[in-house]
């Protein structure tokens, strides 16, 4: 891939993403779209954002149902969708990593049988042949699955494995378009690195005492609570109970996602092992170096679609990446 401006690679990802989807959604049927990403991690409410952002410029639509993890009802969504594609959110879920949402994801293709369910642009990670073998009759017995996956090596395991439509997609959250910074830059480089189970390394930063290491994971609730309660007031006259609640997460997604803006903006130049730092800053317009997490998932979303800007460096270790970051910020060469 050729050097090119982030605003051109985001345009032809925003259309990449609207050749995948165009023909599974339409302006005039409902839409369900389910897991709403109701926790602290930034770069699934960028998801979630990108999701609604398309579905609002390429459709002028929302979906009538929306449910997370911690409140989706079958019943309701039949009662608020009973037709249309049900879409599943995109991200890093797909596999055994995280069990919940593979649980969800299995138990929607139980309950509908034979009707539309698109589950949006999505890494594959199993660490048990036996538990993609259980996703493998899911998808089988369902028969009208259509999988968007991130990566070719994604997209190659899902061919071999699985019986459904599989098309390679990138990530939702170049749905959002360029963004503007939040805050003033305060540290030359900043490190956003991972803290959960995904992380590759435990870093050592002892060289660097000049580098601010932080994740995005950790938030206080009172901002989001209040996000959410104005979210919901604004809706409120609609006198629609699921249109009311979805006013609600989608504050919070906002919410969330400014959090982050803010945070990243504060470096000049960044290092991260997160896809959505790496995603985000491509909007943001900022240079940053890039590790991997802790099985591939980020290097293989930029060798599929992101990695060809000057904006992002795909660092070989972590004193790599902090040269590259320090000469970004006019530092010249690491300490």
């Amino acid at each position: 891939m050729s050097s090119k401006s982030n605003l051109v690679l985001i345009a032809e990802l925003q259309d990449m993403i609207h050749d995948c989807l165009k023909d599974y959604v339409s302006g005039d049927e409902p839409v369900a779209m389910v897991d709403f990403p109701d926790y602290k991690n930034v770069g699934d409410s960028a998801i979630w954002l990108g999701q609604m952002a398309y579905l609002s410029s390429r459709f002028d639509k929302a979906p009538t149902y929306i449910s997370s993890l911690q409140d989706h009802s079958h019943e309701k969504l039949n009662d608020a969708a009973p037709s249309g594609p049900i879409l599943i959110t995109g991200g890093g879920t797909f596999g055994d990593i995280w069990s919940g949402h593979q649980e969800l994801r299995e138990s929607i293709l139980e309950r509908w049988p034979g009707r539309l369910v698109v589950q949006l642009p999505q890494s594959i990670h199993y660490k048990s042949q036996d538990h993609a073998d259980r996703m493998a009759r899911a998808i089988a017995k369902h028969k009208n699955f259509v999988l968007l996956v991130r990566d070719e090596e994604s997209k190659a395991f899902a061919e071999k494995h699985f019986d459904c439509r599989v098309h390679l997609c990138p990530d939702m959250a170049f749905g959002i378009g360029p963004i503007q910074p939040l805050a003033a830059t305060e540290f030359p480089v900043l490190a956003m690195l991972r803290a959960d189970q995904e992380k590759a390394s435990n870093y050592d930063f002892s060289a660097y005492p000049d580098v601010p290491v932080e994740d995005w994971i950790s938030e206080s609730r009172t901002p989001v609570r209040i996000a959410k309660a104005l979210g919901a007031a604004k809706a409120v006259v609609s006198l629609d109970p699921e249109r009311i609640r979805g006013a609600k997460l989608n504050a919070a997604a906002h919410n969330r996602f400014r959090r982050g803006i803010r945070q990243i903006s504060r470096g000049q130049a960044i290092v991260t092992d997160r896809l959505h730092v790496h995603i985000c800053a491509l909007l943001l317009g900022r240079p940053h170096a890039v590790l991997d997490n802790s099985y591939g998932k980020v290097r293989r979303f930029m060798n599929a679609f992101s990695g060809g800007t000057d904006l992002s460096y795909k660092a070989e270790s972590l004193d790599d990446g902090i040269a590259w970051a320090r000469s970004q910020a006019g530092l010249g060469a690491a300490a």
